[in-house]
């Protein structure tokens, strides 16, 4: 997932932020795994004498260094699937700890390991440091990591107390330390993920009011000119329908006139609300183009489809008006319909000049009524 593609659904952004921190984060770590095996082996005493421990362990670590590098998160848009990409790949991450921690324990335990001892112990260090300061955002699962790495080896030295022991208070001294960092990290991560989801939700309520009209809450001419192009373009390359319905309210100045901008914005407002009332569909785009002047575009809708929808709101809004706080207003509307034509339409523009043609003739030919684009 992209940048681009970033969620905006704050369940769905917090996992994409930690699936793309997890995967960010864990994309060296099987290989340090990798070598810090084949250091430990190759200078032990006598690599060729453990030539079955360490070929096993070289090719356990590759395995599990392959299954972290082919595990990649694409194709993911939803929260299970994201959760199920972070269930898994801490499945990897947990078993290469539980792999280390037991190859540690072996290494401590083994005489033959006795000069590289300190290269496996060193690597544990690094490994479990790792794990608290890059993988705080599970802390429950960063612990457990962090057992499973330490405590093998930990078991073994208290079995070889007597000359082992300084060794054992210091790591587990380490292991305190670092329990103590995963909770201050998981906090900070936490938080700084609260912050992000915060500015999200505030840039989509930007964004949301940028293409918003207030008066109305329908769209506005801004969100018009950016999702037009589209719908027309996705037409067009799926060959489905597409309608546009311009509505204009027929002498509206008289409106502002006899009720003063208070009635004429009561007016608007009303006029949305019935066009909520007949176009409806999830699909259908109403907005507010300027002035007195609405538009509705309906994908997948045909010209005929378009004409009964579009119809039918002149024919209610004739004999019903419009309901303000007061009085019933007596209003009508003149309409253009027309659909999508590739044959005629170069382009959106050229769509939209021949339905509003077919609005002006509207208004021509007498007002309150219904003229379709020519063809």
């Amino acid at each position: 997932m992209t940048d681009a593609e970033v969620p905006r659904q704050p369940n769905t952004f917090a996992l994409w932020r930690e699936v793309d921190d997890t995967r960010i984060r864990t994309r060296l770590g099987g290989f340090f795994y990798l070598l810090a095996w084949l250091l430990t082996w190759g200078f032990s005493a006598s690599p060729g004498s453990l030539l079955a421990s360490g070929l096993l362990g070289t090719i356990l670590f590759a395995a599990l260094l392959t299954a972290r590098l082919l595990h990649r998160p694409h194709g993911l848009d939803s929260p299970v699937q994201l959760q199920r990409w972070l269930d898994h790949h801490w499945g990897l991450i947990l078993l290469t700890a539980l792999c280390w921690g037991q190859a540690h324990a072996w290494v401590l335990y083994r005489s033959e390991y006795d000069d590289s001892e300190l290269i496996a112990t060193l690597a544990t260090v690094a490994f479990s440091t790792a794990m608290t300061f890059n993988f705080a955002m599970r802390r429950g699962r960063a612990l457990l990591a962090l057992a499973l790495l330490y405590l093998p080896g930990l078991a073994v030295l208290a079995l070889n107390w007597q000359s082992m022991h300084a060794m054992l208070i210091t790591l587990t001294c380490y292991l305190g330390y670092l329990i103590l960092v995963l909770g201050r990290n998981h906090r900070e991560y936490r938080a700084t993920l609260a912050l992000e989801l915060k500015l999200l939700e505030q840039q989509s309520q930007l964004d949301l009011l940028s293409r918003t009209d207030s008066l109305t809450q329908l769209g506005n001419r801004y969100q018009f000119n950016n999702l037009f192009p589209s719908l027309v373009a996705n037409a067009l390359r799926q060959g489905e329908p597409l309608s546009l319905v311009l509505l204009d309210i027929d002498f509206f100045k008289k409106v502002n006139d006899e009720h003063g901008h208070a009635g004429g914005d009561a007016c608007l407002s009303a006029f949305a609300e019935r066009m909520r009332q007949v176009f409806r569909r999830d699909g259908d785009a109403l907005l507010r183009l300027g002035g007195e002047e609405f538009g509705v575009l309906l994908p997948g809708t045909t010209q005929a489809q378009a004409w009964e929808m579009a119809e039918r709101f002149r024919q209610e809004l004739e004999s019903e008006g419009l309901q303000l706080a007061d009085q019933c207003l007596k209003l009508t509307t003149s309409l253009g319909v027309g659909s999508f034509d590739k044959c005629q339409d170069s382009d959106a523009d050229a769509f939209f000049k021949r339905v509003d043609s077919a609005l002006y003739r509207a208004k021509r030919e007498g007002r309150n009524r219904l003229v379709a684009a020519d063809h």
